[in-house]
């Protein structure tokens, strides 16, 4: 077997993985986005929340391999905030915004409530720090 047959048959033999993977890490971004929705609290939807999935665009490797970054855009009223999620262990590791990092061991409602909260606490901090110092983050 040469090195592309054996490229093509180790593709095609983890397809189902790399799809359970993609599934579960866009579960997740699923997920924060109606978490961010109810951020505000029982009966006070914010209802200008959206959330575009789309290929990671750090990824340089097409189909993502099992454990690689899963982003999307969530936008929240005026900005827009990037998250990418992966998989490891089992648990959701991801990024947000300019550094923000969180680990959820489950999809819990909780979990997610408490990290959509830190997001829009980080965010709302971004530009109130931009503010403050007449327009440069640094």
């Amino acid at each position: 077997m040469s090195d592309f047959d054996a490229l093509q048959a180790a593709i095609q033999r983890h397809a189902e993985s790399r799809l359970a993977d993609e599934r579960a890490c866009e579960a997740c971004l699923n997920a924060l986005y109606h978490a961010l929705r109810r951020a505000s609290g029982p009966g006070l939807p914010l209802n200008n929340v959206s959330l575009e999935l789309l290929p990671d665009p750090a990824g340089r490797l097409r189909p993502p391999p099992v454990g690689a970054f899963h982003a999307a855009w969530l936008r929240l009223g005026l900005c827009e905030v990037f998250v990418r999620v992966r998989r490891v262990g089992g648990a959701f590791h991801g990024e947000y915004g300019e550094g923000g990092v969180f680990r959820l061991p489950e999809l819990s409602d909780d979990a997610l409530t408490v990290l959509a909260r830190q997001l829009l606490r980080e965010v709302t901090g971004h530009y109130t720090g931009l503010e403050e110092s007449g327009g440069a983050l640094n």
